[in-house]
């Protein structure tokens, strides 16, 4: 049996960046918060004695700390060319070698249905020298063919992570095709059913899947999304993936915002490392109280831009605009636990100056959501054939990254415009753009800088 040290509870910080001060009449009150996690030991504690348990979340048994199941495409197109399902192969025996003792994990190949190639039996292994031994010879199972329905496959993880009892749930989604043997709406009803009960980070390889399914597939369930143009790079990116997930310690966190009478949250934006709008998400927590999901927390920090409409009021006045908490879910009932708090505030005043200042902040992270938009619109206007209004959201969208040093963006764009005056947003769209080019900048649009403090 294995046996876990209790793990030092990582302490979070509520940080927030306002201009808070209206003119007359004004009501629409802006803020960036800074939400940081620092301390934290191994999730679930460190495996102190092996062997550890064949079976998650068995009476008498510790929970194992976190729970993985990696999800590999195995539809036909991932034998054309053969490298690529070698190298899914590779890269999932890097992942599972990866494992920390105690994880619970299992491995689903991915086609029209979808297949638990290990453990079996419905459940979920628990890592140890045996077990990855044996995963990684399962592997040998990863044969391509027969078609993609990635909702399947989601739902699948979904019934093997609720089968234990880890508090951290996560899973690893590896695709390289179109999802053509399900609709639309029935992989929206499979993310929608599986939103809040495990993360996902989800990879393209090659550049023959949909960008807009991979990205919502991360969307929808907090993980992170990109593409692996290479197959060779797999092995490196889920590492890394897996490495990632394993660092999380705290699972189920929420930021709860509550306003006073007559207020009214307008939005709540992630902003910071990426850009996901929540405000679709919210949860009802109370009287003028909701949640929104952000997922599970290692040491790491994220900004959240809040836009909150307060009452008109005259000068001299001042409120609480918005107290922004974040909360964990407590076991038994009780009421949740209140991790860390922050104040946006409002008041009102007749001095201009102090009330036409744009907050740094909140001016950086405007800028940043817009790049996101600029990009994502100019490459569909580039693919319906619209050459000035492509022309004319990239070349925006060069200028933002130039303002606010997002020289990774700048980059990306640099190879599918050309750049004459970047301060100025002058480009010229380039007559012939590699696929993995357009695709990578499409795929990282919403990836942002932070603010220079």
């Amino acid at each position: 049996m294995a046996n876990f040290a209790k793990s030092q509870v990582p302490r979070f910080s509520v940080e927030v960046y306002q201009n808070e001060y209206l003119t007359q009449g004004g009501s629409e009150v802006n803020a960036i918060v800074t939400v940081t996690s620092t301390g934290g030991g191994t999730s679930g504690g460190t495996p102190l004695v092996g062997p550890s348990a064949d079976a998650a979340g068995l009476p008498g048994r510790p929970a194992p700390p976190a729970a993985v199941v990696i999800m590999v495409d195995c539809s036909g197109s991932m034998d054309y060319p053969p490298s690529k399902i070698r190298s899914a192969r590779d890269a999932t025996a890097a992942a599972v070698d990866t494992l920390h003792d105690g994880v619970a994990f299992a491995v689903v190949a991915g086609t029209h249905v979808a297949t638990e190639i290990y453990p079996g039996g419905g459940g979920l292994a628990i890592a140890d020298r045996r077990t990855r031994q044996e995963a990684k010879q399962s592997l040998r199972r990863l044969d391509a063919g027969g078609g993609t329905a990635i909702g399947t496959w989601l739902k699948l993880a979904d019934r093997l992570l609720a089968s234990g009892s880890a508090p951290i749930r996560h899973g690893i989604l590896l695709t390289d095709g179109r999802n053509e043997h399900e609709s639309a709406e029935e992989l929206r009803a499979a993310l929608d059913a599986c939103a809040g009960r495990f993360t996902c980070d989800a990879r393209g390889v090659g550049t023959d899947w949909e960008v807009k399914e991979v990205t919502g597939v991360a969307s929808a369930l907090l993980g992170t999304a990109d593409i692996v143009a290479d197959p060779a790079g797999l092995t490196a990116d889920f590492t890394s993936m897996m490495e990632v997930a394993l660092g999380k310690e705290v699972a189920d966190v929420a930021l709860r915002l509550w306003t006073p009478a007559g207020a009214e949250i307008r939005f709540v934006k992630q902003v910071a490392p990426a850009v996901e709008d929540l405000t679709g998400r919210r949860t009802e927590a109370g009287p003028r109280a909701g949640d929104y999901p952000t997922g599970s927390w290692g040491d790491e920090s994220r900004d959240y831009h809040l836009c909150v409409r307060v009452p008109p009021a005259d000068i001299g006045q001042e409120m609480l605009a918005a107290r922004a908490s974040l909360i964990r879910p407590a076991a038994g009932g009780e009421a949740p636990e209140v991790l860390a708090q922050g104040l946006v505030r409002a008041v009102w005043t007749d001095d201009m100056a102090a009330s036409t200042t744009i907050n740094p902040q909140v001016a950086h992270y405007t800028g940043q959501a817009e790049l996101a938009l600029a990009i994502q619109q100019g490459l569909a206007a580039r693919k319906a054939g619209d050459v000035d209004g492509a022309t004319a959201r990239l070349g925006r969208a060069v200028q933002l990254a130039a303002d606010s040093g997002n020289k990774d963006t700048a980059k990306l764009l640099s190879k599918v415009v050309d750049i004459v005056d970047a301060a100025a947003g002058t480009v010229r769209l380039k007559a012939k753009v590699a696929e993995a080019d357009e695709m990578t900048l499409e795929t990282r649009s919403t990836k942002t800088v932070r603010v220079k403090k």
